[in-house]
Parts: C-alpha cells; structure tokens; sequence
C-alpha cells in the first residue's frame, strides 16, 4: 500500500500539512526506532524516542504538529503526515496494514451444541466448543477453539470468545464484546459465611453484564455475585491478569491494566483508569475520571478526577512528596539520635 493510498483511510489525515518527496509503498508498520525501509512509525509529542528520528529508516512518518520534527524528518527525506493525534492514527495504520483475517462462518464437527441453543447467521463455532442449554449466540459471533458456554448464556451480535475462555450460567455479553484466551466470566463469587462448623457457602445466584464493547483479556476473571449482577460499563478495557470481584459496578470506558484486583461490591465511575496492580478494597467507590498510579491500594472513597498513589493510596502530589521525605529517613534518624544524645547530655 502506498502511503498516499494510506492517508485516504486516517481519519485525521485530510487537509492536514505534509511531506511527499516520494511516496513510498509501505510493508508493514514498526516503533521509530526499529523500523526499516517499508515500513511506517509514529511520534508524538515530547516522545522519549525523538532521537531515533536521526537514524531512523522508517519509510513514512505520522508526526504531530511540530515544525522542528517536520523540517527534521523532511530533511531526511522521510515522507509524513502531521496528525492532531498521531497515536490514533497509528491504530487507524495498523488496521489497515494488517487487516484482521475473521473465520468463515462454519461449526466445526468436533463442537458439541444442547439442541436447545440458539444460534444466529454468520456464526464460527471451532473445535472443542461446547455450548449449554438454552444459550443464544446471536448473529456474526465466533468461538474459538475449546471455548465453553455453559447454560443460559447470551451473546449480542459480533461477539468473539476466543481460546478456551469459559462464559458461566447466567453471562450476558452485550454486541461486540470480546473475551480472550483463558479468561472466566461468570465465575462463583468467593461468598462463604462462618459458622461454628467452619465456612457456610453462599449460593452465587446472580449473573455478569458486560455492556457492548467490553474487552478482556487473558486469564481474567469476573465473578458473578449471590444475588443482583456484577456489570462491567460499555467500552470498558480489561488487561490480562485482572480479577473482579461478585457485585462489581464499573462505569463506561474504564481501563483496567493487568494484575489489577476489585473486591467485592466496589463501585467505579465513568473513565476511571487503573494501573498495573492497583488493589481496590470491598465496597470502595472510586469517582469519575479518578487515576490510580500502579500498585496503589484503594481502601474509602476517591473522588471524581482525583490522581492518587501509594498505600494506602493518597493524592499523587503528597505522595511524591511523601516519597522524597522516605529517602531522607536514614538521615533524619541519625539526626534525631544525635539531638536525643545532646538533650541528655
């Protein structure tokens, strides 16, 4: 694909600043650093990776508005494009240099289906896929390989239930949603009761909701609660790794990197962004737009915007302040000491 051919197809690309001394036909796409002749990048603004546009053999640029990059790009004679957001458009590249290959609708032989599933047109059902009764797969969803549904299971339209992904009674994925190798929805609540006799399970009546345009990755769980739902707000991202616990309420949008844990009965607003390991303690209420930097712990109630780090988790400008004094510690100790020596001298 040229690269002309190319800009045709970015969203942000039209009538925007750029440099064509040649248009070259483009292979594939690489980071700035790696890429070769054939191949496209992309910059964005203060990007540690600015150097490597010195040596960089990229073929063709997406930059952002900074005539510096551009005069410098273009006196290597790389070919760009300026872009409001060049990171977008660089998703927006890569789905077009590496169109997805989906399967053709097909059930394959070894698949076991409860005749009473219902299943719609345009459906790829893989090897090993089990389906339980009363399930309703609904038109252009795919189950890939070893993929299992059990009993009254719902799937909107364009659903895909990759690897070996397990969907429990009572999950209802709403269009689009996407569930990856391995992951579990649907899973029983960790709900025991203690008694005298030791620990009472509690029946995990209730069911999962994922709201169209979920993703979740690989070997995440959601549980389902003993009564009510657990729901996962529309367009909400879930890394690998991610466990969330029975009762859950996210919001829309939300982003959930990998290895984050949500216990029981938390509430998240809309756009609220986790990082890496981030644990959100039993009934915490985390507010709209709130970001807990990695391996934060959430115990109370975060407010809508607030940016909050550590553990217990604290607003990130106290934090980092916090942090400076930590390192001081040794030293404020021998201080101390030799203030306590002086007084009792």
């Amino acid at each position: 694909m040229h690269f002309s051919e190319l800009l045709s197809r970015l969203s942000g690309a039209a009538e925007q600043p750029r440099f064509l001394a040649q248009d070259p036909q483009l292979e594939g796409a690489a980071a700035l650093d790696q890429a070769q002749a054939g191949q496209l990048s992309f910059l964005e603004p203060g990007n540690a990776l600015l150097q490597a546009l010195e040596s960089s053999n990229a073929s063709a640029l997406l930059l952002p508005n900074d005539a510096a990059v551009q005069a410098q790009a273009s006196a290597r004679g790389i070919a760009w494009v300026a872009l409001a957001n060049p990171r977008l458009g660089f998703a927006e590249a890569l789905e077009a240099l590496y169109p997805a290959k989906r399967p053709a609708p097909a059930r394959h032989s070894t698949a076991v289906l409860d005749p009473s599933a219902v299943v719609g047109e345009g459906v790829f059902i893989g090897p090993h896929v089990v389906v339980g009764a009363d399930c309703q797969i609904a038109d252009h969803c795919q189950l890939h390989a070893g993929a299992v549904l059990y009993e009254d299971v719902q799937l909107a339209a364009h659903c895909t239930v990759h690897a070996n992904a397990v969907l429990h009674p009572g999950s209802r994925l709403g269009e689009g949603c996407v569930v990856h190798s391995n992951a579990v929805i649907g899973s029983e609540g960790f709900g025991f009761v203690p008694t005298a006799q030791g620990w009472r399970k509690m029946p995990q009546t209730g069911l999962v909701v994922l709201e169209p345009q979920v993703e979740v990755g690989c070997g995440s769980t959601i549980d389902r609660p003993s009564v009510g739902e657990t729901r996962i707000g529309a367009g909400t991202k879930i890394d690998n790794l991610v466990q969330i616990g029975h009762g859950v309420i996210t919001g829309k949008g939300c982003a959930l990197a990998a290895q984050v844990g949500i216990a029981g009965g938390a509430r998240l607003g809309d756009g609220v962004i986790l990082a890496g390991q981030v644990g959100v303690a039993n009934r915490a209420v985390i507010g709209d737009r709130a970001i807990a930097s990695s391996k934060s712990g959430i115990h109370g109630e975060i407010a809508a915007g607030e940016v909050v780090s550590g553990y217990p988790a604290i607003p990130n400008r106290l934090w980092l302040r916090c942090s400076a004094a930590f390192n001081k510690l040794p030293e404020m100790a021998r201080t101390l000491r030799k203030l306590n020596a002086a007084d009792q001298g």
